[in-house]
């Protein structure tokens, strides 16, 4: 029904019916079933061809007169190829956007990937630190909505320029990760990590780096000379090659893993999920320490920066990997450059373990012996597992290592044979 919208005119109207002003094309009321009367503007435009209602307000909130100025305002709108309700979408996206952007920060979603996905595994303290190292300080206060491809190369490269290209590719896998995770429950955002982002190759990543007899010394010897950094640090880094561990292996040791001249790293943290037992020998047992003195327990972690009253008390396992490690290669840096040689390689923490691996073969130490002292389950053994089984020849194999190792470091003073490996 056509007719000048008035108030006389809406006290009038029955649940469904509709009136369409005579004064404003477009402009109309209808009556709902529920009793209410809305104002809106229906037009099409002009663009899309699309036809469109703008709604103008419910009649006791606003008056007809109001809504009719309403609608011709958006009428000259119309008029002027403008699209009103298009535009009012836009605006409420926009706002909804920065709503988002306010809470989903990189911070905030790397947060609940932690919570979500990450406590609990095995690899979860890596993750953690990864994100705290490498992520947080650079994107972590950015919307997830403004990242760009950009913010994540510039991140990568400056891992890699300060930690080494592989583990620029494990950020990038874990960041990934948590985006896709993202993604999964939150229809706006896409994540700008595209192929061709990795700093290293396939082929590259299968690190088959191993220390030789020069930078062992090196290692050796800018570890007794640390000072500034955890004082822990050096007794850590050498029991990865004396134990052959993985570094979080070491990092986690715990006094209620050992006993008598056993250490059992239990399988909850074992990369086969299987009891591991090491010997202790003479070499490795020096590097255990003694009870902190502010640790009121019977037990602790061995390896802890942790302290109570400013008194070291083994609280937490340490995990400053990545700041100690540079610091470390400052020091070998300086020694090498003191005595007229070149850089050292870059290496990592877990090329001591893989090196460990080669001097029990120089040492002459039976093979699958040597795979049983790194943990490795050899093929055929029987499936009922025994973490006792071969103990002896392990422990003899532990003491090799530990006398080649002392070889290395004090080589007899007319060393006339070159042990195969050693740089010449």
């Amino acid at each position: 029904m056509q007719t000048k919208i008035t108030k006389t005119q809406i006290d009038r109207m029955t649940a469904g019916q509709i009136l369409a002003d005579k004064e404003v094309k477009g402009f109309v009321a209808r009556k709902l079933d529920s009793g209410a009367v809305t104002y809106g503007y229906r037009y099409r435009d002009k663009t899309t061809g699309k036809q469109r209602w703008l709604g103008l307000g419910l009649h006791g909130s606003i008056t007809a007169d109001k809504a009719r100025d309403l609608a011709k305002k958006a009428a000259g709108e119309v008029a002027n190829k403008q699209d009103p309700v298009g535009e009012l979408q836009e605006a409420r996206a926009e706002a909804k956007r920065e709503r988002l952007a306010e809470i989903n920060t990189v911070n905030a979603v790397l947060d609940a990937f932690e919570k979500d996905h990450v406590e609990g595994l095995r690899s979860g303290d890596q993750v953690k630190q990864a994100f705290t190292n490498h992520v947080r300080p650079r994107i972590g206060d950015k919307s997830i909505y403004d990242l760009k491809r950009s913010d994540i190369t510039t991140m990568l490269n400056e891992v890699k320029e300060g930690t080494g290209p592989v583990m620029a590719d494990r950020v990038l896998a874990h960041v990934r990760k948590a985006f896709n995770w993202q993604m999964t429950q939150d229809d706006e955002f896409k994540s700008p990590i595209v192929r061709g982002m990795a700093k290293t190759k396939p082929k590259e990543r299968a690190r088959k780096r191993i220390l030789a007899d020069d930078e062992i010394r090196d290692i050796w010897k800018a570890l007794d000379q640390w000072k500034d950094g955890p004082a822990c640090y050096p007794r850590f880094v050498k029991s990865l090659l004396l134990a052959m561990t993985r570094r979080n292996e070491s990092a986690r040791l715990h006094t209620e893993e050992l006993e008598g001249d056993l250490w059992t790293i239990p399988a909850s943290r074992y990369k086969n999920k299987r009891d591991h037992v090491i010997p202790i020998t003479s070499a490795l047992r020096e590097l255990l320490g003694d009870k902190p003195d502010g640790c009121k327990q019977n037990s602790w972690f061995v390896f802890s920066t942790t302290k109570k009253d400013g008194k070291p008390d083994g609280a937490k396992p340490f995990s400053g990997f990545s700041k100690a490690k540079k610091d470390l290669n400052k020091l070998i840096a300086k020694i090498r450059k003191a005595e007229g040689r070149p850089p050292m390689k870059q290496w990592q923490l877990h090329d001591l373990r893989r090196t460990g691996r080669s001097l029990m073969s120089r040492a002459k130490v039976d093979a699958d012996h040597a795979e049983r002292c790194m943990g490795h389950v050899i093929g055929g053994v029987r499936e009922t597992y025994d973490r006792y089984e071969y103990l002896e020849e392990k422990r003899k194999a532990f003491d090799a290592l530990a006398a080649m190792v002392e070889m290395i470091l004090n080589p007899p003073a007319d060393n006339v044979v070159q042990f195969s490996g050693e740089r010449k």
